[in-house]
């Protein structure tokens, strides 16, 4: 059988981890009814937000105890409990009472497989995430914004900012054109020795095609001769 969509919910907890901050996604599918305190639910009223029995919702934390303590799940006793009932002003006689908040009930709907509620949470979790993801992509895609403070006309500021830049301008002028220049009169004078390599080998070439054989052999042998010996520019000028 193939997975659903919301699926992926079911079986991460990774996946949980990651969206369940997204308490939000709770009111989009049906409001959620807290206690007066205005943070908690009782297991009875997650019960009644997912339209399943609170015997369900007993198993489920059972099930998970420790993965819906992470996200706020508690149980409270004796004086937490009396002073709880004083501040949120609810009417219980029960020795104990297991407290949710939004955070948990949406824990609760990423593990709740038996619930029309729980799974169009989870879609909407799922939808959330995509637009999250798109966004981000979006994001880095986008040029990069020049957020830097301007500063007002006539400041200190300014005029710290006008004295930079001309400072940087002058560097470039000294220091960046001279090396231009330099590199420039490199190139020359490298392209003035390669036109006499050429005017050399063009000499040796007419050399070649007007002399014998022999001849041709000889001057060769004597060339290799002076340049494997480093000999200077005018001798091996004459051999050419």
């Amino acid at each position: 059988m193939a997975m659903t969509v919301d699926a992926v919910l079911l079986e991460s907890p990774t996946m949980r981890a990651r969206v369940c901050e997204r308490v939000e996604v709770l009111e989009r599918v049906r409001a959620l009814t807290l206690l007066p305190d205005g943070v908690h639910v009782t297991s009875d009223g997650v019960a009644r937000y997912f339209e399943v029995g609170e015997q369900t919702i007993h198993s489920l934390v059972y099930d998970h105890r420790a993965e819906l303590a992470a996200n706020g799940y508690s149980v409270i006793s004796g004086s937490r409990l009396s002073s709880f009932k004083e501040v949120s002003g609810i009417h219980s006689r029960a020795r104990s009472l297991a407290l949710f908040t939004r955070r948990t009930v949406l824990n609760v709907a990423m593990l709740l497989r038996d619930s029309e509620t729980a799974r169009q949470v989870r879609c909407h979790l799922l939808d959330a995430e995509e637009v999250a993801r798109r966004a981000a992509v979006d994001n880095r895609s986008a040029p990069p914004v020049d957020n830097r403070p301007v500063p007002p006309e006539g400041s200190v500021d300014a005029a710290v900012v006008r004295a930079a830049e001309g400072v940087l301008r002058e560097a470039i002028s000294t220091s960046v054109v001279r090396l231009l220049n330099v590199l420039h009169e490199e190139v020359g004078t490298n392209s003035r020795k390669l036109d006499a390599v050429l005017d050399r080998v063009d000499r040796l070439e007419r050399v070649v095609l007007d002399d014998g054989e022999k001849a041709v052999a000889r001057r060769r042998l004597r060339l290799l001769q002076a340049l494997d010996e480093g000999a200077d520019e005018e001798v091996i000028g004459d051999l050419l």
